[in-house]
C-alpha cells in the first residue's frame, strides 16, 4: 500500500505540473520555457536564469509560481514521511537492489559509443533550433554594450519638440531610433516618424546613450526633476 500511495502521489504531482505548464503557456510563455520553469518552481530548485524574470514580471505567473513552490514543499514532506514509514517496516533490500541495477544499466548504456553518438546527434539537432526573442525581457534583447540605451522620453510642457516630427528633431546620422510613441493609452508604431509630437507624448527610443542624452537633455532633465518632486512629496 505504501508503494501504491507513492505511485498515485507521483501521478498527482504530474497532473498538477501539467496544469501549471498549460496555464503558463496560456499567459504567453513558450512551452519549453514554461515546463522548465514549472519544474524548477515545483522542486524549489531556484534556477536564477534570465527566463525566471518572465515569471517575476507577470502577476498571474507569480501566483502560479507561489502555488507550485508551496505544493512542492508539501509534496516533499509527504514523500519523506511515506518513505520513512516504509523503511521503518522493512529495509526493502531486494527493491533497492533492483533500482540500483536499473540505474547501472542506464550508466553502461551511456558509455556505449553508438548510443553516445546517437544522443549527440539528437541533442545537437535541438541546439540548432531558434528560440523567439519575444520571450526575453526587452533589456536583454536590445542592450548590447554599456553605450546602448533604451528609454522612454516624455515630451514635457513647453518642449521645443512639440508640434514637430521626429525626423525634424533628430538627424539621420544620429544613432537614435524610435520604436513607438505612446499617446495616452494608445501606442503608435506605424508612421511614428512622421507623427507630429504633442505635449505628454512618450517616445520610446533606442540607440547610443550619449546621443540620446544630448539630443533630449531638456526632456530628461524635466523627467528627473518631476521624479525628484514626487519622491519629496512621498517622503513628506
Amino acid at each position: 500500500m505504501g508503494f501504491l500511495f507513492i505511485l498515485i502521489y507521483f501521478v498527482l504531482i504530474f497532473i498538477v505540473l501539467e496544469i501549471a505548464v498549460m496555464l503558463l503557456i496560456v499567459t504567453g510563455l513558450d512551452s519549453e520555457i514554461a515546463r522548465f520553469q514549472a519544474v524548477s518552481m515545483l522542486t524549489s530548485t531556484g534556477f536564477t536564469t534570465k527566463e525566471s524574470e518572465l515569471i517575476l514580471r507577470h502577476p498571474v505567473r507569480r501566483k502560479i509560481g507561489v502555488f507550485l513552490i508551496l505544493f512542492g514543499v508539501f509534496s516533499l514532506a509527504v514523500m519523506i514521511s511515506t518513505l520513512s514509514n516504509l523503511l521503518a517496516q522493512s529495509f526493502r533490500v531486494p527493491q533497492l537492489t533492483g533500482v540500483t541495477l536499473g540505474f547501472g544499466v542506464v550508466l553502461l548504456a551511456t558509455k556505449n559509443k553508438r548510443i553516445v553518438n546517437s544522443l549527440k546527434r539528437r541533442f545537437h539537432k535541438h541546439l540548432k533550433q531558434e528560440f523567439e526573442l519575444h520571450e526575453l525581457p526587452i533589456e536583454e534583447v536590445l542592450y548590447f554594450t554599456g553605450s546602448d540605451l533604451f528609454t522612454g522620453i516624455s515630451i514635457c510642457k513647453g518642449s521645443a519638440m512639440a508640434g514637430r516630427g521626429f525626423r525634424d528633431v533628430c538627424c539621420p546620422e544620429e544613432d537614435i531610433n524610435v520604436l513607438f510613441v505612446q499617446r495616452g493609452e494608445t501606442k503608435i508604431r506605424s508612421g511614428c516618424l512622421q507623427l507630429s509630437l504633442q505635449e505628454g507624448d512618450i517616445l520610446f527610443v533606442y540607440g547610443d546613450k550619449e546621443a540620446i542624452e544630448q539630443r533630449f537633455r531638456r526632456e530628461l532633465d524635466a523627467m528627473r526633476q518631476e521624479e525628484g518632486n514626487e519622491k519629496h512629496v512621498t517622503e513628506l
